[in-house]
């Protein structure tokens, strides 16, 4: 951040994908950390090059070039975050690309206009992810069909029968001097191509929708394409060198960006249950070796990666012939954003990934029943919002389902009303303010059918957690008929009203040996509905007497219960409330606790 403080000063200055992947990494340190320094950091960044109108300074999308749709995924993420208009205007024109960009003839998107027919392994996650997530977001279903062709693809094209690694590139032509005649194929399996390919493939997976026929597609491509790359990775180190099957050929290295996106990869795709914990050792191996041989510190006391190639290509002018000379001609340098922004990516899923994954095969469901409000967006389309899983502004439980998935944990949504059949896939089920007429005109009150099949399934080892707000915020009326079958009453009786910026006055401390919140101290808490708990329920955390957080124990389930939404984005990412609360880390705690209740899976 203090190398790179400012974009325009980079020579030459211009809209770059790898400026992207650094920026990447600063996310997941963001979403891991819940410090919005990171934010920040990549708001400033975007902002230099996207004006006020939406138009991007130094991109021109008839140039179609896959790589420039790299940094849309910033802008998505910004969107998501500010719900500022220019950055939906700035994507929409990526997503205009896209619409327009040329095709080889079954349908794969060229690398760029000036390399017609040709389909790299890069261009797939420039062009993938961005493509797959501003299909989640507004709406268009249909995308999936094509980014699974285009990921099946270049893999059927690509992947040699005997190895199962797939080729650099390949054109469909044939007419290029580095393309095989047969088939198409570049020469060589390029490192950083490979670790490409493995990180779209992860990254395109966050936005399918979970019964799409091409999410089982992606998956078993995952699965093929791990099996392939570990059976290359260097025993001694757990790397991966810059031609990955050929350790002993004089001049080819141990590189450093390959080796992070394959980390990131692998390490991403156990965490996301894509692939078997049995590939945790490579994940780890490999890892250890970046450390080792990759990250020092430079004259200054700086930490520093080296060891990643600049740039190795195709084609172009001066012609790249795929040869294994030329991948050995181009420099290996220190820093460099692609090794970096890789690096930073594959450090925020090993370093917050806990080798035990307490939410291995459990799901936790967000309610979208009781608390149901639709947001109109830009186009018209309408997606969910207010404590939901997807959104990143300040109502949104996106943060939080971070974290739950940083422990392995599935993310699900119930828009239904909570019966013994809509449970039976959840272990942990969270209502958070329920709507009164205030919020919907036609509010699912809770009734006590509703009572009688979550009181049965909490009995069976379900885990419910149970969020109001305060009296004029939340229906505590008809909330309270579940809450009372616990021993929990949500009063009408509030504290913590906080005017402006006066923070203090919804501070909740932490004492020392709290069950829970082992190591947070102090949290924020605004407008708090103040609880009344009997057997089986027992407070948790309280202030000045007002108990705050309770607990109950009913058969073999668990019940949480706060009297405030405490942990939405808005109190969780950083971005508003000073340092010294630290709801993130007691949702990370929260979370772990609450994975770890109920039955074992």
């Amino acid at each position: 951040m203090g190398w790179w403080n400012d974009s325009l000063a980079q020579k030459p200055a211009h809209w770059s994908y790898d400026m992207g992947v650094v920026l990447k990494g600063m996310e997941a340190l963001w979403k891991a950390t819940g410090d919005a320094t990171y934010f920040k950091y990549i708001q400033k960044s975007m902002d230099v090059w996207v004006n006020e109108d939406g138009t991007v300074r130094g991109y021109d999308p008839t140039e179609f070039n896959i790589d420039n749709v790299n940094d849309g995924k910033l802008l998505l993420t910004l969107y998501r975050a500010t719900e500022k208009v220019k950055y939906k205007k700035a994507a929409d024109l990526l997503r205009s690309q896209l619409q327009n960009h040329p095709r080889t003839k079954e349908g794969s998107f060229w690398h760029k206009k000036v390399y017609p027919w040709q389909v790299w392994l890069d261009g797939l996650y420039m062009g993938q992810p961005f493509y797959a997530e501003y299909a989640m977001l507004f709406g268009e279903d249909t995308a999936f069909n094509d980014i699974t062709r285009q990921f099946a693809a270049i893999e059927r094209h690509t992947r040699d029968s005997r190895t199962g690694l797939l080729y650099h590139g390949w054109d469909e032509s044939k007419e290029q001097k580095w393309a095989n005649k047969q088939t198409g194929n570049s020469p060589h399996f390029w490192g950083r191509a490979l670790g490409w390919y493995g990180m779209a493939l992860v990254d395109a997976l966050d936005y399918f929708p979970a019964n799409h026929p091409g999410r089982d597609t992606l998956i078993g491509i995952l699965n093929r394409f791990t099996k392939a790359v570990t059976k290359v990775q260097d025993a001694k180190t757990g790397l991966w060198y810059d031609v990955v099957d050929m350790p002993t050929t004089p001049k080819n290295y141990l590189e450093a960006s390959a080796s992070s996106m394959l980390v990131y990869t692998i390490a991403k795709g156990i965490r996301k249950g894509y692939l078997p914990a049995n590939y945790w050792s490579n994940a780890k191996r490999g890892y250890e070796g970046i450390l080792k041989a990759f990250v020092d510190k430079n004259a200054k006391g700086e930490v520093q990666l080296k060891g990643t190639v600049k740039v190795s290509g195709l084609g172009g002018n001066p012609y790249r012939d795929g040869s294994f000379e030329y991948y050995m001609s181009e420099p290996v340098i220190v820093n460099d954003w692609k090794g970096i922004g890789a690096y930073l990516l594959a450090g925020a899923e090993m370093e917050n990934l806990p080798a035990d994954m307490p939410g291995k095969g459990k799901t936790v469901t967000v309610d979208y029943y009781f608390n149901h409000e639709d947001k109109k967006e830009l186009n018209g389309f309408k997606y969910p919002t207010h404590y939901t899983w997807n959104e990143m502004s300040n109502n949104g439980f996106s943060l939080l389902g971070d974290i739950f998935s940083s422990y392995g944990a599935k993310l699900s949504t119930l828009e239904a009303a909570p019966t013994a059949a809509n449970l039976a896939k959840t272990d942990v089920y969270i209502i958070c303010d329920p709507d009164g007429l205030k919020d919907n005109k036609n509010p699912n009150y809770v009734n006590e059918e509703h009572v009688k099949a979550l009181t049965a399934w909490v009995q069976k080892g379900g885990v419910l957690v149970l969020m109001a707000n305060d009296s004029a915020n939340c229906d505590l009326a008809h909330f309270n008929k579940l809450a009372n079958a616990f021993g929990i009453n949500f009063s009408t009786r509030g504290r913590n009203f906080v005017q402006g910026n006066q923070y203090e006055t919804g501070a909740v401390p932490i004492p020392a040996g709290n069950e829970v919140f082992k190591q947070t101290k102090k949290v924020y808490l605004k407008e708090i509905s103040i609880l009344e708990t009997k057997a089986p329920a027992k407070p948790l955390v309280k202030v000045d007497n007002d108990i705050v957080m309770a607990t109950a124990k009913l058969g073999k389930g668990t019940v949480f219960a706060v009297g405030d939404p405490w942990l939405y984005n808005e109190y969780t990412d950083g971005r508003k409330i000073p340092a010294e609360y630290e709801n993130a880390k007691a949702a990370y705690e929260l979370a772990k606790w609450l994975l770890l209740q109920g039955v074992k899976k």
